[in-house]
Protein backbone atom coordinates (compact mmCIF):
# COMPACT_ATOMS: atom_id res chain seq x y z
CA UNK A 1 0.00 0.00 0.00
CA UNK A 2 3.09 2.69 1.06
CA UNK A 3 4.64 1.60 -2.63
CA UNK A 4 1.14 2.56 -4.37
CA UNK A 5 1.27 5.69 -2.38
CA UNK A 6 4.62 6.58 -3.46
CA UNK A 7 3.68 5.50 -6.67
CA UNK A 8 0.86 8.43 -6.74
CA UNK A 9 3.07 11.13 -4.91
CA UNK A 10 6.35 10.53 -7.29
CA UNK A 11 3.56 10.39 -10.25
CA UNK A 12 2.57 14.03 -8.99
CA UNK A 13 6.06 15.59 -8.85
CA UNK A 14 6.65 14.26 -12.21
CA UNK A 15 3.37 15.73 -13.59
CA UNK A 16 4.33 19.22 -12.14
CA UNK A 17 7.69 18.87 -13.84
CA UNK A 18 6.12 18.02 -17.49
CA UNK A 19 3.57 20.63 -17.49
CA UNK A 20 5.59 23.28 -17.74
CA UNK A 21 6.83 22.11 -21.08
CA UNK A 22 4.86 23.13 -24.36
CA UNK A 23 2.12 20.67 -25.60
CA UNK A 24 2.88 18.68 -28.83
CA UNK A 25 0.38 16.72 -30.01
CA UNK A 26 1.28 14.12 -32.55
CA UNK A 27 -0.77 11.66 -34.48
CA UNK A 28 -0.17 8.53 -36.23
CA UNK A 29 -2.28 5.47 -37.62
CA UNK A 30 -1.57 2.46 -35.94
CA UNK A 31 -4.12 -0.56 -37.63
CA UNK A 32 -2.40 -3.25 -34.81
CA UNK A 33 -5.30 -5.94 -34.64
CA UNK A 34 -5.50 -7.39 -31.18
CA UNK A 35 -7.16 -10.45 -31.51
CA UNK A 36 -9.25 -12.00 -28.70
CA UNK A 37 -7.30 -13.45 -25.58
CA UNK A 38 -8.44 -14.11 -21.90
CA UNK A 39 -7.65 -12.46 -19.12
CA UNK A 40 -4.67 -14.38 -18.03
CA UNK A 41 -4.82 -12.27 -14.08
CA UNK A 42 -6.18 -13.39 -10.92
CA UNK A 43 -8.32 -10.19 -9.64
CA UNK A 44 -7.92 -6.74 -10.66
CA UNK A 45 -5.11 -4.36 -9.84
CA UNK A 46 -6.76 -0.66 -8.95
CA UNK A 47 -10.09 -1.13 -11.40
CA UNK A 48 -10.94 2.70 -12.57
CA UNK A 49 -14.11 1.83 -14.70
CA UNK A 50 -16.80 -0.28 -15.70
CA UNK A 51 -19.18 1.20 -18.44
CA UNK A 52 -20.94 -0.11 -20.91
CA UNK A 53 -21.10 0.42 -24.48
CA UNK A 54 -23.59 -0.87 -26.95
CA UNK A 55 -24.35 -4.34 -25.58
CA UNK A 56 -20.76 -5.47 -23.67
CA UNK A 57 -19.39 -3.90 -20.83
CA UNK A 58 -15.50 -2.67 -20.59
CA UNK A 59 -13.73 -2.74 -17.43
CA UNK A 60 -10.63 -0.74 -17.06
CA UNK A 61 -8.16 -2.78 -14.71
CA UNK A 62 -5.49 0.27 -14.76
CA UNK A 63 -2.58 -1.12 -13.12
CA UNK A 64 -2.58 -4.32 -15.05
CA UNK A 65 -2.15 -1.60 -18.30
CA UNK A 66 -5.11 -3.33 -20.14
CA UNK A 67 -8.98 -2.81 -20.53
CA UNK A 68 -11.51 -5.90 -20.67
CA UNK A 69 -14.67 -6.43 -21.77
CA UNK A 70 -17.48 -8.66 -22.06
CA UNK A 71 -21.48 -9.06 -22.58
CA UNK A 72 -21.68 -10.24 -19.10
CA UNK A 73 -20.96 -7.98 -15.87
CA UNK A 74 -20.90 -10.04 -13.27
CA UNK A 75 -18.28 -13.22 -13.86
CA UNK A 76 -14.98 -12.97 -12.52
CA UNK A 77 -12.33 -10.94 -14.23
CA UNK A 78 -10.44 -14.25 -15.16
CA UNK A 79 -13.82 -14.70 -17.48
CA UNK A 80 -13.24 -11.21 -19.13
CA UNK A 81 -11.37 -10.71 -22.74
CA UNK A 82 -8.68 -8.15 -23.24
CA UNK A 83 -9.32 -5.25 -25.21
CA UNK A 84 -5.79 -4.29 -25.62
CA UNK A 85 -2.64 -4.90 -23.11
CA UNK A 86 -1.32 -1.72 -25.52
CA UNK A 87 -1.49 1.08 -21.85
CA UNK A 88 0.05 2.34 -18.72
CA UNK A 89 -2.20 2.28 -16.51
CA UNK A 90 -4.94 3.28 -18.54
CA UNK A 91 -8.19 4.86 -16.61
CA UNK A 92 -11.45 5.42 -18.73
CA UNK A 93 -12.96 4.28 -21.98
CA UNK A 94 -15.53 5.98 -24.32
CA UNK A 95 -17.47 4.53 -27.77
CA UNK A 96 -19.50 6.09 -30.23
CA UNK A 97 -20.77 2.91 -31.33
CA UNK A 98 -18.00 2.99 -33.93
CA UNK A 99 -14.88 3.99 -32.48
CA UNK A 100 -13.49 3.39 -28.70
CA UNK A 101 -11.33 5.97 -27.50
CA UNK A 102 -9.38 4.92 -24.49
CA UNK A 103 -6.97 7.73 -22.03
CA UNK A 104 -3.91 5.76 -21.84
CA UNK A 105 -3.01 7.99 -19.03
CA UNK A 106 0.72 7.32 -18.05
CA UNK A 107 1.32 7.50 -22.30
CA UNK A 108 -0.28 10.94 -21.86
CA UNK A 109 -2.43 9.91 -25.28
CA UNK A 110 -5.68 8.65 -26.40
CA UNK A 111 -6.00 5.70 -28.34
CA UNK A 112 -8.79 4.97 -30.79
CA UNK A 113 -10.12 1.33 -31.83
CA UNK A 114 -12.96 -0.52 -33.73
CA UNK A 115 -14.45 -3.43 -32.41
CA UNK A 116 -15.07 -6.66 -34.72
CA UNK A 117 -16.13 -10.02 -33.86
CA UNK A 118 -12.63 -11.82 -33.42
CA UNK A 119 -11.37 -8.66 -31.50
CA UNK A 120 -9.93 -5.22 -31.94
CA UNK A 121 -8.21 -3.21 -34.07
CA UNK A 122 -6.18 0.14 -33.18
CA UNK A 123 -6.76 2.76 -35.32
CA UNK A 124 -4.98 6.26 -34.34
CA UNK A 125 -2.98 7.01 -31.53
CA UNK A 126 -2.97 10.88 -30.00
CA UNK A 127 0.37 11.72 -28.44
CA UNK A 128 0.59 14.51 -26.05
CA UNK A 129 -2.73 14.51 -24.71
CA UNK A 130 -1.33 17.11 -22.21
CA UNK A 131 -0.31 15.44 -18.90
CA UNK A 132 -2.50 12.25 -17.65
CA UNK A 133 -5.43 12.09 -19.14
CA UNK A 134 -7.76 10.95 -17.00
CA UNK A 135 -11.64 10.81 -18.33
CA UNK A 136 -13.30 10.53 -21.26
CA UNK A 137 -17.43 10.83 -22.54
CA UNK A 138 -18.63 10.55 -25.84
CA UNK A 139 -21.12 13.60 -25.95
CA UNK A 140 -23.81 12.53 -28.11
CA UNK A 141 -25.46 16.39 -27.44
CA UNK A 142 -22.54 17.24 -29.94
CA UNK A 143 -20.63 14.22 -31.21
CA UNK A 144 -17.97 14.75 -29.68
CA UNK A 145 -15.51 13.00 -27.58
CA UNK A 146 -14.64 14.85 -24.57
CA UNK A 147 -10.49 13.82 -23.04
CA UNK A 148 -9.19 15.70 -20.02
CA UNK A 149 -5.42 16.09 -19.35
CA UNK A 150 -6.46 15.85 -15.48
CA UNK A 151 -3.21 17.92 -14.61
CA UNK A 152 -2.99 20.96 -17.46
CA UNK A 153 -6.44 22.33 -17.61
CA UNK A 154 -7.37 21.36 -20.94
CA UNK A 155 -10.21 19.60 -22.50
CA UNK A 156 -9.21 17.57 -26.06
CA UNK A 157 -12.33 17.72 -28.22
CA UNK A 158 -12.03 14.74 -30.83
CA UNK A 159 -14.71 14.15 -33.35
CA UNK A 160 -15.61 11.34 -36.16
CA UNK A 161 -15.66 11.81 -39.24
CA UNK A 162 -19.00 10.85 -40.90
CA UNK A 163 -19.22 7.01 -42.42
CA UNK A 164 -15.74 6.90 -41.15
CA UNK A 165 -13.44 5.23 -38.17
CA UNK A 166 -11.23 8.27 -38.65
CA UNK A 167 -11.13 10.53 -35.66
CA UNK A 168 -9.40 14.13 -36.04
CA UNK A 169 -8.57 16.45 -32.70
CA UNK A 170 -11.50 19.67 -33.09
CA UNK A 171 -10.08 21.89 -30.21
CA UNK A 172 -8.69 22.12 -27.62
CA UNK A 173 -10.43 24.10 -24.99
CA UNK A 174 -8.82 25.47 -21.58
CA UNK A 175 -9.55 26.50 -18.06
CA UNK A 176 -6.80 28.78 -17.30
CA UNK A 177 -7.65 28.42 -13.44
CA UNK A 178 -7.03 24.53 -13.47
CA UNK A 179 -3.82 24.78 -15.00
CA UNK A 180 -1.20 22.28 -12.64
CA UNK A 181 -3.89 21.23 -10.72
CA UNK A 182 -4.99 17.62 -10.16
CA UNK A 183 -8.73 16.99 -12.07
CA UNK A 184 -9.50 13.38 -12.04
CA UNK A 185 -12.38 13.47 -13.93
CA UNK A 186 -15.45 16.12 -15.01
CA UNK A 187 -19.49 16.15 -15.34
CA UNK A 188 -21.95 17.57 -17.94
CA UNK A 189 -25.00 18.85 -16.93
CA UNK A 190 -26.95 21.10 -19.50
CA UNK A 191 -24.80 23.90 -20.53
CA UNK A 192 -22.20 23.57 -17.27
CA UNK A 193 -19.58 21.24 -16.72
CA UNK A 194 -18.47 20.74 -13.07
CA UNK A 195 -14.72 19.90 -12.46
CA UNK A 196 -13.83 18.18 -9.10
CA UNK A 197 -10.64 19.98 -7.96
CA UNK A 198 -8.40 18.47 -6.00
CA UNK A 199 -6.11 21.20 -5.13
CA UNK A 200 -8.12 24.00 -4.49
CA UNK A 201 -10.59 21.86 -2.33
CA UNK A 202 -13.34 22.64 -4.68
CA UNK A 203 -16.04 21.58 -7.66
CA UNK A 204 -15.30 24.27 -10.43
CA UNK A 205 -18.25 25.21 -12.71
CA UNK A 206 -17.63 25.99 -16.49
CA UNK A 207 -19.65 27.24 -19.15
CA UNK A 208 -19.44 24.13 -21.69
CA UNK A 209 -19.02 26.84 -24.79
CA UNK A 210 -16.58 28.95 -23.59
CA UNK A 211 -14.83 26.79 -21.06
CA UNK A 212 -15.05 30.42 -18.77
CA UNK A 213 -16.16 29.87 -14.45
CA UNK A 214 -19.28 30.47 -13.48
CA UNK A 215 -18.84 29.27 -9.97
CA UNK A 216 -16.55 27.96 -7.68
CA UNK A 217 -18.39 25.30 -4.57
CA UNK A 218 -15.76 24.80 -2.30
CA UNK A 219 -15.33 21.14 -0.56
CA UNK A 220 -14.14 20.45 3.15
CA UNK A 221 -10.34 19.39 2.87
CA UNK A 222 -11.84 16.03 3.99
CA UNK A 223 -13.47 15.22 1.28
CA UNK A 224 -11.17 17.14 -1.52
CA UNK A 225 -9.51 14.16 -3.48
CA UNK A 226 -12.41 13.62 -5.34
CA UNK A 227 -13.05 11.38 -8.12
CA UNK A 228 -16.26 12.39 -9.66
CA UNK A 229 -19.54 13.93 -9.30
CA UNK A 230 -22.67 12.48 -10.64
CA UNK A 231 -26.37 13.74 -10.47
CA UNK A 232 -28.56 11.27 -9.43
CA UNK A 233 -31.95 11.88 -9.16
CA UNK A 234 -32.63 14.84 -6.18
CA UNK A 235 -28.88 14.63 -4.99
CA UNK A 236 -25.19 14.75 -6.19
CA UNK A 237 -22.87 11.69 -5.35
CA UNK A 238 -19.36 12.56 -4.90
CA UNK A 239 -16.76 9.45 -5.14
CA UNK A 240 -13.67 10.29 -3.15
CA UNK A 241 -10.34 8.33 -3.07
CA UNK A 242 -8.32 10.74 -0.32
CA UNK A 243 -8.30 13.70 1.73
CA UNK A 244 -6.53 16.81 0.37
CA UNK A 245 -2.87 15.05 1.91
CA UNK A 246 -3.50 12.14 -0.34
CA UNK A 247 -4.50 9.98 2.61
CA UNK A 248 -6.31 6.94 1.32
CA UNK A 249 -8.19 6.13 4.86
CA UNK A 250 -10.52 9.20 3.83
CA UNK A 251 -12.04 6.65 0.65
CA UNK A 252 -15.69 7.51 0.75
CA UNK A 253 -18.85 7.74 -1.09
CA UNK A 254 -20.88 11.25 0.26
CA UNK A 255 -23.94 12.67 -1.15
CA UNK A 256 -25.87 16.24 -0.98
CA UNK A 257 -28.99 17.89 -2.16
CA UNK A 258 -27.35 21.12 -3.35
CA UNK A 259 -23.16 21.49 -4.50
CA UNK A 260 -23.15 24.72 -1.95
CA UNK A 261 -24.00 21.80 1.07
CA UNK A 262 -20.89 19.97 0.14
CA UNK A 263 -18.93 23.24 1.35
CA UNK A 264 -20.81 23.59 4.82
CA UNK A 265 -20.71 20.07 5.64
CA UNK A 266 -24.66 19.12 4.99
CA UNK A 267 -23.87 16.26 3.18
CA UNK A 268 -23.73 12.29 4.12
CA UNK A 269 -21.65 9.54 3.69
CA UNK A 270 -23.17 6.46 1.68
CA UNK A 271 -20.23 4.64 1.86
CA UNK A 272 -21.51 1.48 4.21
CA UNK A 273 -23.74 0.56 1.45
CA UNK A 274 -20.36 -0.26 -0.59
CA UNK A 275 -18.53 -1.89 1.81
CA UNK A 276 -17.03 0.41 3.61
CA UNK A 277 -13.79 -0.14 2.77
CA UNK A 278 -11.93 0.82 -0.22
CA UNK A 279 -12.25 3.73 -2.57
CA UNK A 280 -15.02 4.05 -5.56
CA UNK A 281 -14.25 5.45 -8.42
CA UNK A 282 -16.16 6.11 -11.61
CA UNK A 283 -19.95 5.76 -11.65
CA UNK A 284 -21.51 5.15 -14.99
CA UNK A 285 -25.54 4.32 -16.14
CA UNK A 286 -26.69 1.82 -18.46
CA UNK A 287 -29.93 0.03 -18.33
CA UNK A 288 -31.28 1.71 -15.63
CA UNK A 289 -28.83 1.06 -13.25
CA UNK A 290 -25.61 2.49 -12.16
CA UNK A 291 -22.14 0.63 -12.15
CA UNK A 292 -19.04 1.63 -9.64
CA UNK A 293 -15.69 -0.37 -9.21
CA UNK A 294 -14.05 -0.03 -5.60
CA UNK A 295 -10.24 0.35 -5.00
CA UNK A 296 -9.32 -1.88 -1.89
CA UNK A 297 -6.05 -1.59 0.36
CA UNK A 298 -6.49 -5.52 1.03
CA UNK A 299 -8.43 -8.31 -0.52
CA UNK A 300 -9.53 -7.90 -3.92
CA UNK A 301 -10.83 -5.18 -6.00
CA UNK A 302 -14.54 -5.37 -6.15
CA UNK A 303 -17.65 -3.72 -8.04
CA UNK A 304 -21.05 -2.57 -7.62
CA UNK A 305 -24.28 -2.53 -9.22
CA UNK A 306 -27.04 -1.02 -7.91
CA UNK A 307 -30.09 1.47 -8.45
CA UNK A 308 -31.62 4.84 -7.30
CA UNK A 309 -35.57 5.02 -6.42
CA UNK A 310 -36.81 7.91 -4.46
CA UNK A 311 -33.34 9.10 -3.51
CA UNK A 312 -32.70 5.80 -1.92
CA UNK A 313 -29.91 2.98 -2.74
CA UNK A 314 -31.31 -0.40 -3.13
CA UNK A 315 -31.11 -3.52 -5.41
CA UNK A 316 -27.10 -3.56 -4.45
CA UNK A 317 -25.42 -6.60 -6.31
CA UNK A 318 -21.75 -6.82 -5.56
CA UNK A 319 -19.56 -7.79 -8.13
CA UNK A 320 -16.09 -10.14 -7.20
CA UNK A 321 -14.16 -9.74 -9.85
Amino acid sequence: MKKRVFHILASMVLCLGMILQSPCLLTAKAGTFYPTERNSYYGLLVPTQITKIGDTFYLVDSYHDQVLYSTQYGVLSSSWKVMSKNFFQPHSIAGDGVVYLVTDTENHRVVSYTKEEEGFTEQQVFNGIGVRPHYIVYDEATGLFYAWSSMTGEMYLFRRKADSAEVYLENIMRVPELYGKYVRSFTMEGGTIYFPCVHSSSIVAVDKNTFRIKDIYPVPENIAGMVQLTKIQNYYYLTVSTDIHFNQSAANIVRARTLEDFGTGNYESVNKKFGGDGAPYYISYADGSYFTVVIRSEGRACGYKFDVVDDEICNKEELTY
